[in-house]
């Protein structure tokens, strides 16, 4: 007889609620719970739109519709999806600013027109619309756990594609062993960039093992909507399985290298912050304990290796034990 063992961050499928009914989850309470319910949740989803900064049109069904993709359960959690208003509204961009409340100011980012340049070690560079570059892509949707490194976490469904595929795109040459993404530099739409003590653009590195591993996701899409523009819009980079840091916003350029970079936060403070920057509770931060993290509904939960995701990933660092790997 086969007995399927499961995995820590996996649930057995027969308790993942059905996408029917998550999708239509307003509809079923409506008519479970009458009309003062309903008007409560259409208050509160206009709340959220508000805070997505999205613009009601003819078109923003079609739009929506367009995020409304399969779920991958293969990438689930034992945790509850964090809400969405909690998620959307709660964010690090320091392109806007150092506080959490940036998701109003972030609306100035401007998305439209949008490339991605891919350079570096790569057999052909080039430049290549962002609308154009997504229709070549499959969109599914992944429930991934997020960890900041202020300990910190929220659970979120991120709409996207694999970052192998993205790559693939790219060809990179045999002698490529890194990969270097950067954020959209534009000082007059998002005034963090001012300041100059920080070294601006933004950007962050991965190997090409970390990139091309199956977890290494590129969201555009986030609730089965489009991507909002305090979470990274129009597209970023989700890595679960390191601190939030390394998940880079509003990718406009995607460079391979044989050389490691030294990424935006790690020439700020490398005492602080390294290349690898992998989740460990045993490896404190200089200034505070990793052990622990709060939720953003509130509770205060341990935190687990590689964010929960070392079935995955821990086989990538089996050879580089004398590198910082969790920092």
């Amino acid at each position: 007889m086969l007995i399927k063992k499961y995995r820590g961050w996996e649930i057995p499928e027969g308790m993942v609620t059905p996408e029917s009914i998550f999708l239509d989850r307003r509809a079923i309470l409506q008519k479970m719970v009458g009309p003062a319910i309903a008007a409560i949740l259409s208050m509160k989803s206009g709340f959220v739109t508000e805070a997505y900064g999205a613009k009601k049109s003819k078109t923003s069904s079609i739009t929506e519709n367009k995020f409304r993709v399969p779920r991958n359960f293969k990438y689930t959690t034992d945790r509850s999806v964090t809400d969405e208003f909690d998620a959307t509204t709660y964010n690090n961009f320091y392109e806007f600013g150092s506080h959490k409340s940036i998701y109003r100011a972030a609306q100035a980012l401007k998305t439209s027109p949008w490339t991605v340049t891919f350079d570096g070690l790569v057999e052909k560079e080039q430049t290549i619309d962002w609308d154009s570059l997504i229709s070549r892509f499959n969109m599914e949707e992944r429930v991934y756990r997020h960890r900041c490194v202020e300990a910190w976490s929220m659970v979120v469904p991120w709409v996207g594609f694999p970052l192998s595929e993205l790559i693939a795109i790219a060809k990179p040459l045999s002698t490529a062993r890194f990969i270097i993404m950067e954020t959209v530099m534009d000082p007059s739409s998002m005034p963090g960039q001012r300041q100059h003590w920080y070294p601006w653009p933004y950007t962050e590195g991965l190997t090409i093992e970390e990139a091309t591993n199956e977890l290494a996701f590129i969201a555009t899409g986030v609730y089965g909507k489009v991507l909002p523009k305090q979470m990274g819009a129009p597209v970023r980079l989700v890595v679960p399985w390191k601190y939030g840091f390394k998940s880079i916003k509003s990718i406009v350029r995607v460079n391979f290298s044989a050389k490691r970079p030294v990424s935006f936060w790690e020439k700020l403070q490398p005492k602080e912050y390294g290349f690898w920057a992998n989740v460990n509770p045993k490896v404190d931060h200089p200034r505070w304990s990793q052990a622990r993290e709060r939720t953003l509904a509130g509770a205060t939960i341990p935190t687990t290796l590689y964010n929960g995701y070392a079935d995955y990933v821990a086989h990538l660092y089996s050879n580089l034990k004398k590198e910082k790997l969790f920092m």
